[in-house]
């Protein structure tokens, strides 16, 4: 394995993370599609990628589409103990850091909660990431009036959440 590659990898490993953590709502299975991405970023022929922060980034939500998608996952009931967030709070006014942590630990079950898995995504990238919606349409291989339509129907869903 070349240097290059380990890289690439390292450099996206938080945003692949932050990402998966996004799509598929916890921590650990975030952590588990993040290594199943290495794997395949050591079998792949890497002269061939034109881009391989993309190339990662896709491959990262298509697995977690994937997984929020299974069978396994549909029939699972969630024990909820994914929303307690494991990092020390690095503020130092305690209280903000647990107001912040449990305004994230709704806005993700909130995610859940109203979004399809692809509705998740697409709103997630565009978002969360700034990604522009050809991108998010070349990446999860959807046309980019979809990607457009997905995040609206996001926005909306959310929107009447509130």
């Amino acid at each position: 394995m070349s240097t290059a590659g380990l890289d690439e990898f390292l450099q996206a490993r938080p945003r692949l993370l932050r990402i998966a953590g996004r799509i598929a709502g916890n921590p650990h299975e975030a952590e588990e599609l993040v290594q199943d991405v290495w794997l395949r970023w050591q079998r792949t022929d890497r002269t061939a990628v034109a881009d391989p922060q993309a190339f990662l980034v896709t491959t990262v939500s298509r697995l977690a589409i994937n997984l929020v998608q299974s069978a396994r996952r549909r029939h699972e009931t969630a024990a909820g103990s994914w929303l307690a967030d494991d990092r020390i709070a690095t503020s130092p006014d305690p209280c903000t850091a647990a107001e912040r942590q449990e305004a994230y630990a709704d806005a993700v079950r909130l995610l859940h909660e109203r979004l399809s898995p692809a509705e998740r995504a697409t709103f997630v990238l565009r978002e969360g990431f700034d990604y522009p919606y050809r991108q998010i349409a070349q990446t999860l291989r959807i046309a980019t009036p979809n990607a457009r339509q997905l995040v609206k129907r996001a926005r909306d869903r959310l929107a009447q959440a509130v």
